[in-house]
């Protein structure tokens, strides 16, 4: 039914594969347009090109390091990623 396509990056020029699944995934979601731009494109796009600056902390919970991207402040508690999910969980 589907057979994967060799697409070329609108940005970068790069050959990328759009992949018989993923044209299944965009037929059944009803996507009209193939994709123009390869993965690297794609996120650097959605993150506005600017790689965020991560700032390093102490956990409040485990002591461990957790990188956090925004600036720590003495009066609110930094939580690693699994303390984090696991104080969201309860």
């Amino acid at each position: 039914m589907y057979e994967d396509k060799t697409l070329i990056c609108k940005d970068c020029g790069a050959e990328f594969v759009f992949t018989a699944g993923e044209q299944e995934f965009y037929a059944q979601n009803g996507f009209a347009n193939e994709p123009k731009r390869c993965k690297a494109c794609r996120d650097a796009k959605k993150n506005g090109g600017v790689k965020r600056e991560m700032f390093i902390a102490t956990c409040a919970e485990c002591g461990g390091e957790a990188k956090i991207p925004f600036q720590p402040r003495d009066d609110r508690p930094v939580y690693c990623s699994e303390c984090f999910a696991k104080r969201k969980a309860d």
